[in-house]
């Protein structure tokens, strides 16, 4: 799953795109000069990959707790222009001083994106092998693999999003806009002293709700009654009103997260509001009819009254699920069909693009010795010269390399077949193409489609070829969960970087100077996201604790919706008879085919009226997490921004996003800082306080 959440198109809280001013989207914008003495520089690059990597520290911790990520592009550009812009006044030249441009800025961002873009796979996939027990004793362990399964993700797709760069950027003029809308703040950053002062303004903004993020989150590690979890409806109950304990049984807690408050900022009310709804009808209607007809069954406690109904698993899963499980089907349902239908709503366009996609890079692969000798593609419709453009030998042998390292580390690491190694080297092309299709026309990534139409592609390899029994069984899985990680995150990359790519053009940035930045952010990310991995782990050692312990320990600081939806898919591909509940795979069903007509409603009418149909994948999502707090928080946060916009809306534009992105990256931050105490034996568990929990025991 791993959705990343970025402002929708048309929301009323989403950041501004001003208007192109030449002919049309895909023009570069106007105010640049072709002149900057240089865009690549070391300080440029640095900064860049460092801004990445806490970017990429708090999806590892977000996304372990919700399955959102969120893109590392407008905080590179804006807190790297903080950064850089006084420091190039005040050092001299030979000690990262100098002048600091647009296109300078612009590669702080590339790096940014690239360094900070392939916890994907850490979040899902991953930890999915680890519960199925599929990998070694623990990821320290499996490090020399691990940073193997990382490196392919991220080169294969950084390669081959060189060609698609032509047609989705140059040809289609896609607007991709949350790309243009990194353009248009850079080019305001470097709007002359007006453009500084704003730029310093917004970077303040992102800084001191940066900073309070981390002290609040870090405050409600220690005293969570206090600053993070109220538990309203258990404070009811220990006053004497009784019922209020089935409101707190299902987890109707109130919590303060400045990052989802932030991520409903920016994701808007439709979402928020959707994934509310979500929550509302799995854990306020649903789960309780589940339990008071017997189709469900919760595990009582220690204390009178209260009764666990999200244990991930049971001893009878078949006949006597939890709440939480049963419910997973219908969740990933209406993600995987929601997502499904809104591909097939647009596959004219799809097919068209991906038949001239492939003519076009068979074409610049055969053409002439005599254009071949200049090593360069020519193309009237590209203005970067010649020399700025990433060198066809490049990029082709990039991709062949990659493919063969590819299919070896598959072979030799994970024992997955040759054949199965080129499916997933094809399908990462395929659905790279998709995503770019959908994310330059609307701002979304499939990515939940993506994962879950590779794993049902390799289900039906594994089926056909009969592995359905013992260790078989286990090869089979390992190739769903390793093949389909592999094909969506470099996918996921290739997206990324051809995103940054349109940035660079509307900026008149180099693509050779960009794909410089990329190279090295994403080597960076590999060491980055297998580092923060381990971490979490033994941090939080139930992150990777296999099904069967997690009979015994009911227990996690993370929900792992995406690692629950990786798994479940795999096991139901995969498993001779799959352990799905008759009731919850019938509601799946039904879901799965309104989510189909919900996709039909909204698209046939008019665009102005489309918020007002709910999101099913939003109410997926909330299917699938085992507590309400992150809906409550987004939707707490999608309405202080909607009445910011609304009544203020020039403060919005200019503080609105940098509140929202400051808010995530620092309870990311801090996710990371209270995992390091956790090793250090120093968690909120052991010197925190239990005041205003239920029982005054720890609820952190």
């Amino acid at each position: 799953m791993a959705e990343e959440a970025k402002p929708k198109e048309g929301d009323p809280t989403s950041h501004p795109v001003e208007e192109q001013e030449d002919d049309g989207f895909g023009d570069r914008l106007p105010g640049i000069s072709d002149e900057e003495d240089y865009q690549v520089t070391v300080r440029a690059i640095a900064i860049g990959c460092l801004l990445g990597a806490i970017v990429g520290a708090s999806n590892m911790y977000l996304g372990l707790k919700t399955g959102f990520t969120f893109g590392p592009a407008l905080f590179g550009a804006i807190i790297g222009f903080s950064i850089l812009k006084p420091l190039s006044r005040v050092l001299p030249p030979a000690f990262g001083g100098g002048h600091f441009g647009p296109k300078e800025n612009c590669t702080v961002q590339t790096a940014a994106t690239a360094a900070g873009g392939l916890g994907i796979i850490f979040v899902s996939a991953v930890p999915a092998l680890y519960k199925l027990g599929l990998m070694g004793e623990s990821p320290k362990k499996d490090i020399g693999r691990l940073i193997l399964l990382t490196l392919i993700s991220a080169y294969y797709g950084l390669f081959f999003a060189v060609p698609l760069r032509k047609y989705f950027v140059i040809k289609q003029k896609l607007i991709f806009p949350t790309p243009t809308a990194s353009a248009h703040t850079i080019r305001s950053l470097h709007d002359g002293v007006s453009g500084e002062a704003v730029g310093k303004s917004k970077a303040k903004v992102m800084v001191i709700c940066f900073t309070c993020a981390i002290i609040w989150t870090l405050a409600g590690y220690f005293a969570p009654g206090v600053f993070r979890d109220w538990h309203i409806a258990y404070w009811f109950y220990s006053w004497g009103w009784k019922p209020a304990i089935q409101a707190e049984n299902w987890h109707w807690i109130l919590q303060w997260t400045p990052a989802f408050i932030g991520a409903g900022m920016l994701s808007g009310l439709n979402v928020s509001a959707s994934m509310w709804l979500g929550s509302f009808l799995a854990w306020g209607v649903i789960g309780p009819i589940l339990i008071s007809n017997g189709k469900a069954v919760g595990k009582d406690t220690k204390y009178p009254d209260q009764v666990n109904y999200f244990r991930s698993i049971t001893e009878d899963p078949l006949n006597a699920p939890s709440p939480r499980y049963w419910m997973l089907w219908p969740g990933v349902m209406l993600m995987v069909c929601t997502s499904f239908a809104e591909l097939l709503w647009n596959w004219k366009t799809i097919g068209l693009g991906l038949r001239n996609t492939f003519a076009d890079i068979w074409n610049t692969v055969t053409r002439k010795r005599s254009e071949a000798a200049l090593d360069v593609q020519m193309d009237d419709e590209d203005p970067t010269l010649p020399s700025e453009n990433i060198p066809t030998v490049v990029w082709t042998g990039g991709v062949l390399l990659s493919a063969v390292f590819t299919i070896v580390i598959l072979n030799q690491s994970f024992n997955v077949g040759v054949g199965e190694g080129i499916l997933s080297i094809v399908l990462a092309f395929l659905f790279a193409f998709i995503g770019l299709q959908a994310a330059g026309q609307t701002d979304i990534n499939p990515v939940s489609a993506v994962a879950k139409t590779s794993q049902l592609v390799f289900g039906g390899v594994s089926k056909g070829k009969g592995m359905t029994e013992g260790t078989q069984l286990l090869d089979a899985q390992r190739m769903n969960l390793i093949g389909g990680a592999v094909a969506a995150a470099a996918a996921a990359q290739s997206v990324d970087m051809v995103g940054d790519l349109k940035t660079g053009y509307l900026l008149r940035a180099t693509p050779r100077g960009q794909f410089i930045a990329q190279i090295f952010g994403a080597f960076v990310s590999v060491f980055i996201s297998v580092g923060l991995f381990i971490l979490y782990t033994q941090a939080y050692p139930c992150i990777i604790r296999t099904q069967e312990e997690d009979k015994l320990h009911d227990e996690c600081e993370f929900a792992m919706p995406s690692v629950g939806a990786w798994s479940a898919v795999a096991q139901a591909l995969t498993d001779k008879d799959p352990t799905i509940p008759h009731s919850s795979g019938y509601t799946a069903i039904g879901l799965g085919v309104t989510a189909v007509v919900s996709v039909w409603i909204k698209n046939s009418m008019p665009e102005k009226y489309q918020h007002y149909v709910p999101n099913f994948n939003a109410i997926g999502i909330a299917f699938v997490l085992e507590s309400t707090v992150y809906s409550n928080a987004m939707l707490i946060g999608a309405v202080i921004a909607h009445i910011w916009v609304k009544r203020w809306p020039a403060s919005w534009e200019m503080a609105g996003y940098a509140v929202a992105s400051g808010l995530i990256a620092g309870e990311g931050l801090s996710g990371l800082l209270q995992a390091i105490l956790n090793i250090a034996d120093l968690g909120g568990e052991k010197v925190g306080t239990g005041f205003m929990c239920p029982h005054r025991e720890y609820c952190g």
